[in-house]
């Protein structure tokens, strides 16, 4: 858990904002010294000033909430079920989980979604790797080793959401993507050259083009504030972070964030509003969006990503789809030798167990 501001002091200043009650604690983005009460206002109302100022619903729609019982997206279900009756956006709000199958941590954070599934009201929808790929996160480190792991994750992780919201037939996908996080994939994006998604992932609103949008509520919103909501309104969330990402790249991207919040709280603000303003030369040539041939899931290849992944873990070959390593030929590792076989899975598309989703 985050590092939490240490509550007033007697004799400590009044809140800067009512003027009345004593100062609980100081603002990350602001640096304002303000009560609770005031803290909660202050930050519900700038969610609900996001939501509105950037249309991210229309009354009616059918709205999915990916919950993983961390932080984020626990104080994303609480806020936006309580914004949802305050303002009457008229929204029908469910819970959809990802069970990456990861023994220790999924099912333990899993326990926390059922819980708030019954706190806040909120129907909820499980969707596992396993019946969907035929593989558990646990396979797949067996398989690749802990090296290159969140790769796999990363774009399973993606389509299971995508696949989960269609059996839930809603309009939108909201995530607990907060300003930190954006900030640290404008850095990652930077630093890995990746145009494409440079161009786009400051985007509060992503994927109107494939088959279900994706909105960030939180995306002018601090991690630090998050935590601290959480801790104030005694929130029921699992703060355990995943036992296969200690050396993820993004971790240290997330380092030097904090290393120039602290220094200067604005910076996380100002990366994001630099990737706003990022132009791309107009003689870019950007991928070309088309679908994939197999599971029809949006992609910019003949295969997608997922496809590509998973039949290199059918294969017994799980680097096949990893970086650029395709010198040694489709049976040997970027070394030119040959991995270990495992024995072939019934599947090798994304069909699942519940039928290939129509995208």
């Amino acid at each position: 858990m985050q590092s939490i501001a240490a509550p007033a002091r007697a004799g400590s200043r009044l809140c800067a904002r009512c003027g009345e009650r004593k100062a609980a604690l100081k603002r990350p983005k602001t640096l304002e010294q303000i009560c609770r009460e005031c803290f909660y206002v202050v930050f519900e109302d700038e969610i609900h000033r996001t939501i509105v100022d950037n249309n991210l619903f229309k009354a009616g729609e059918r709205v999915a909430i990916g919950a993983s019982g961390g932080k984020d997206s626990t104080v994303l279900a609480y806020v936006l079920s309580e914004l949802n009756k305050r303002h009457n956006y008229g929204l029908d709000l469910f819970l959809l989980s990802i069970d990456e199958g990861i023994t220790g941590y999924r099912d333990d954070s899993l326990e926390t979604v059922k819980r708030n599934e019954l706190q806040y009201g909120l129907p909820l929808k499980i969707v596992s790797y396993k019946d969907l790929y035929d593989w558990t996160m646990d396979d797949i480190v067996k398989a690749i080793g802990l090296k290159n792991n969140c790769t796999f994750c990363g774009v399973f992780r993606r389509q299971a959401l995508d696949r989960g919201a269609a059996l839930l037939k809603v309009d939108k996908i909201v995530t607990g993507h907060n300003a930190d996080d954006i900030a640290e994939t404008v850095l990652l994006n930077i630093l890995r050259g990746d145009i494409a998604r440079l161009s786009r992932c400051t985007f509060i609103t992503t994927g109107e083009d494939g088959p279900i949008p994706r909105c960030k509520p939180f995306k002018y919103t601090y991690e630090k504030e998050i935590v601290m909501y959480a801790y104030f309104k005694k929130l029921d969330y699992f703060s355990t972070e995943c036992i296969y990402s200690p050396n993820a790249y993004r971790g240290f991207a997330r380092e030097f964030i904090k290393d120039l919040e602290r220094m200067r709280p604005r910076a996380i603000l100002d990366i994001i509003t630099s990737g706003e303003n990022f132009r791309i030369s107009t003689t870019t040539r950007m991928p070309e969006q088309g679908t994939c041939e197999r599971c029809g899931y949006i992609c910019s290849q003949k295969l997608c990503k997922a496809c590509v992944l998973l039949d290199g873990l059918n294969r017994g070959l799980p680097k096949l789809g990893i970086g650029r390593s395709a010198k040694g030929g489709a049976g040997a590792d970027g070394n030119g030798e040959r991995q270990g076989k495992r024995p072939e899975r019934n599947r090798s598309s994304l069909q699942g167990k519940h039928g290939n989703l129509d995208f």
